[in-house]
């Protein structure tokens, strides 16, 4: 028997992206609902071979329905979750308003499954992109010599900031060409031929949100003890999160039994052949499930040190894959009500 499933935000690139996902892993649908804003009611989305007619959010019952995946906008997520979930419909939220409540499990399937257990509002949040990438990595270096502190420099496609992001790119990249004067807009400074050293705002200590987020979210996900310093950057990609990661672990690091790990990692691919082009770059992994590993060696600045790159699919791996891999997960471990 299937699942009545709503797509909240169901217009945006990771809304879009959900849809096609659930499509393609053959989630357990008997009903779907495609919901938006009251401006984008009406609109059409595509689920595999069928057109969806946009509802409205703001006026959607949520009652009967088992289960809604949001990605609107965190302002959007605090009003509606909680109405979805108190008509009984569980909720798995891609926006960062949820994630650091304690009372809300911040859940990466291939990490932290049981967590969903805790769900007792209704409510499952899912990771920052960058974040996500991660914790899938170290996971299985985690269980084998235990991470004590992670040092992370992320290279961060424009389609994190959705779908006014990468039009910026695109504008920005055609009017070089044609000597017309950059627009910036969704973005700090230009991103055309250009790195941003900063992804949402500032704070007091001079990290930015992003930052911050990779930080709490690696050890609300993964280990309280790990300590996280990140540098974020926008760079002008369209598709794809890159991260060059240096970790310390507690243990001494035995590089054949890492990348052993690493092999048999669920949703890891380990591609790193130390030759030229032996690497995988963001281009590689879009439309991809895993998230790559490559360049992995020793660091030897500091004791028991490991160092990799790691690329990812942001609109799948780092939010709609994950969210559905949440429901698939939550089904698995009976944690789903199916009202038929």
């Amino acid at each position: 028997m299937g699942y009545r499933v709503a797509v909240v935000g169901a217009t945006g690139a990771v809304g879009r992206e959900i849809l096609k996902t659930l499509q393609e892993r053959e989630f357990p649908v008997d009903e779907i609902v495609a919901l938006a804003s009251p401006r984008s009611t009406g609109r059409e989305v595509s689920f595999g071979d069928r057109t969806l007619k946009v509802q409205n959010l703001e006026t959607f019952d949520f009652t009967g329905w088992d289960v809604a995946l949001f990605s609107p906008g965190a302002s959007v997520s605090a009003i509606h979750a909680p109405r979805a979930a108190k008509a009984g419909c569980i909720v798995i939220d891609n926006t960062s308003h949820f994630r650091m409540e304690p009372d809300v499990p911040l859940v990466v399937p291939e990490v932290n499954p049981n967590d969903l257990k805790k769900a007792k509002r209704g409510i499952v949040a899912n990771p920052n992109c960058s974040t996500i990438q991660m914790v899938v990595v170290l996971k299985p270096l985690h269980d084998l010599f235990t991470v004590k502190r992670v040092v992370v420099s992320t290279y961060q496609a424009v389609s994190g900031a959705g779908k006014d992001g990468m039009d910026e790119l695109f504008t920005q990249t055609k009017g070089t060409f044609v000597n017309d004067p950059p627009k910036i807009e969704q973005f700090q400074k230009q991103i055309a031929f250009n790195c941003i050293p900063q992804i949402d705002r500032f704070m007091d200590d001079g990290a930015t949100k992003e930052e911050w987020k990779m930080a709490v979210e690696t050890k609300k996900i993964l280990d309280p003890e790990i300590s996280v310093m990140a540098t974020c950057v926008r760079v002008p990609v369209f598709i794809g999160h890159s991260e060059a990661v240096a970790v310390e672990f507690e243990e001494p690091v035995d590089l054949k039994k890492a990348r052993e790990v690493l092999r048999e990692a669920e949703g890891v691919i380990l591609l790193d052949e130390r030759d030229d082009g032996g690497y995988v770059t963001p281009i590689d992994c879009v439309g991809e499930d895993a998230t790559y590993v490559s360049r992995l060696r020793i660091d030897p600045t500091v004791p028991n040190g490991l160092a990799f790159w790691c690329v990812a699919d942001n609109l799948r791996k780092g939010a709609a894959l994950n969210a559905v891999q949440i429901a698939e997960t939550m089904i698995a471990l009976d944690l789903l009500p199916n009202r038929n």
